[in-house]
């Protein structure tokens, strides 16, 4: 999915989209996932609690082990575990998401350099369960491992964190200062788009410095949820939240979004 906008706000916002490689690892766990929701739609919800408690003590007992050289191999595992849990939708609609920051502990310590990780955690830890200071801990533990260009796209990971600060947190002070080590990472980055992310990063401090409560902001942060949303769920309720804002969300006949800035800021 690619979004577009209006010609005068396309600074305002670079695409980030979710790399080959996790959509691939996504695809290969969709037959798992729809095994588990087909059985999750006949399973009672305390069946389905009493298995979150099990894999709960599971992931504790990951925590805790010492890695032995496989710390990517157990991120990537958890990772996958990670998947069908999120994935299966009708055992979360019986319990809650309140097992995603387990995960996103055990990935983020273990491989803070997994980048793509970042947006899951956002999306099931703040949207989903309802805890973004948890995500914003998270992700800034996470954070004190990368630098500048150390994995490539470093930046994207201070993108995310400004997002959940800023629209979940409603901390537009912290929002503009990762926004702002975002741009100043990006600029020193040699990946193609990286000038296009530095500036829109750069536009949304401007926008957050001019006024805390910038709904121009929280579009543009909106949209970046809904330029890299893992799912339906998380594409539907970013739009509405674009809408709510005073925005307008145009779905092309290609399949991309077109976006226009609020009338009012």
């Amino acid at each position: 999915m690619r979004t577009t906008f209006d010609r005068d706000w396309k600074p305002l916002l670079s695409i980030a989209l979710i790399s080959v490689g996790v959509g691939a690892i996504a695809s290969l766990q969709f037959p798992q996932i729809q095994r588990l929701a087909n059985r999750s739609q006949t399973v009672s919800a305390e069946k389905i609690r009493q298995e979150v408690e099990v894999e709960r003590a599971r992931l504790n007992l990951v925590k805790s082990l010492p890695s032995f050289g496989f710390n990517n191999l157990l991120a990537d595992w958890s990772f996958l575990s990670f998947l069908q849990y999120f994935g299966d939708e009708p055992a979360r609609t019986k319990t809650d998401y309140s097992l995603s920051p387990d995960y996103f502990e055990v990935i983020l310590s273990r491989d803070p350099y997994f980048l793509n990780t970042y947006t899951f955690a956002s999306t099931s830890i703040s949207l989903y369960a309802g805890m973004p200071e948890k995500s914003v801990v998270l992700m800034q533990q996470g954070l004190q491992s990368l630098k500048p260009n150390v994995p490539p796209g470093s930046y994207y990971a201070w993108r995310q964190l400004g997002i959940d600060q800023l629209l979940f947190l409603g901390d537009a002070q912290a929002a503009r200062q990762s926004f702002a080590t975002a741009a100043t990472w990006a600029r020193l980055s040699s990946l193609p788009g990286s000038a296009d992310v530095a500036d829109s990063s750069q536009q949304t401090v401007d926008f957050l410095t001019r006024n805390p409560n910038s709904k121009t902001a929280q579009v543009s942060a909106w949209t970046m949820i809904l330029s890299t949303a893992p799912d339906d769920r998380t594409q539907k309720m970013a739009i509405d939240r674009i809408e709510a804002l005073g925005s307008k969300v145009v779905k092309t006949p290609d399949g991309t979004y077109s976006i226009q800035a609020p009338e009012k800021d």
